[in-house]
């Protein structure tokens, strides 16, 4: 039986609402606690792979024999592996929209100390201790 990787709580919901709608489709596929809860990490592992619930819920239940279903957990569970979809392509994550512009770094022609500004000149500090009188000043 194919197995999610990452059993999250939204994922396990999906299951169920996958799992308890299929008696609505054919009688003959009421579930039991237990069997739902075998059948659970199957249908868990074809949502993982991008797979729409309604797409799980129609392989499941299309071209159903005529005859009774005697098992149908075991029906179930065999259609959820022999069935598998692939994993979907690879793709990689979408950059963000803009990359964040920052100013690069030059050096405080007064103290030496890196700052990021636009042009080269003098930091923060030191503009700001420009910008005091002198003590001895006063």
């Amino acid at each position: 039986m194919p197995q999610p990787s990452c059993p999250a709580p939204a994922l396990l919901q999906a299951v169920v609402d996958v799992l308890t709608g299929l008696r609505r489709r054919d009688p003959r596929l009421l579930l039991s606690a237990t069997n739902a809860e075998h059948l659970a990490p199957g249908v868990a592992a074809w949502l993982e792979r991008a797979v729409a619930p309604t797409a799980v819920r129609h392989a499941l239940t299309e071209n159903l024999p005529n005859e009774p279903l005697v098992r149908p957990a075991a029906f179930l569970a065999h259609r959820l592996t022999a069935q598998l979809p692939p994993p979907p392509p690879f793709r990689p994550p979408v950059p963000s929209a803009a990359p964040e512009f920052r100013h690069p770094l030059q050096t405080c022609d007064g103290c030496d100390r890196a700052f990021r500004g636009p042009d080269p000149g003098r930091c923060r500090d030191c503009r700001t201790d420009d910008r005091r009188p002198d003590l001895e000043d006063a």
